[in-house]
């Protein structure tokens, strides 16, 4: 059963994360999420445990316990959603009467170095 672990001290490693779940039974994997960017902790991680009834009994155990002056939020690991293949229409409301969408060069020679020299020197 995979477990959800929230509002872990930043302090905490995989090590000491793995060691806390351990004295309920058998852990397979413990990681603690770190930010990719900053390589800083991000609060919470997830615990691995084989057995079903002593990862029931480490959530129950361990769900509002403090460490290191933080209160834990243990929970059963819900699988993530799925992310939606694009992304979903822009809705754009009634164009003003008179109105017409730009030209496809029009939009290109507004923009960039040659646009801007254009508009500066006519």
């Amino acid at each position: 059963m995979n477990i959800y672990v929230g509002n872990l001290p930043y302090s905490v490693r995989d090590e000491e994360l793995r060691a806390t779940f351990e004295a309920y039974g058998e852990v397979a994997a413990a990681e603690v999420i770190f930010d990719k960017r900053t390589r800083r902790s991000r609060g919470y991680g997830f615990v691995e445990m084989r057995d079903d009834a002593a990862a029931a009994r480490a959530i129950a155990a361990l769900n509002g316990k403090e460490l290191h002056g933080r209160e834990l939020r243990v929970d059963a690991s819900q699988p993530r959603a799925e992310k939606p293949v694009g992304r979903p229409p822009q809705e754009r409301g009634p164009r003003p009467a008179g109105a017409t969408p730009p030209a496809a060069g029009q939009a290109q020679a507004a923009g960039g170095i040659k646009g801007f020299l254009k508009r500066l020197f006519g």
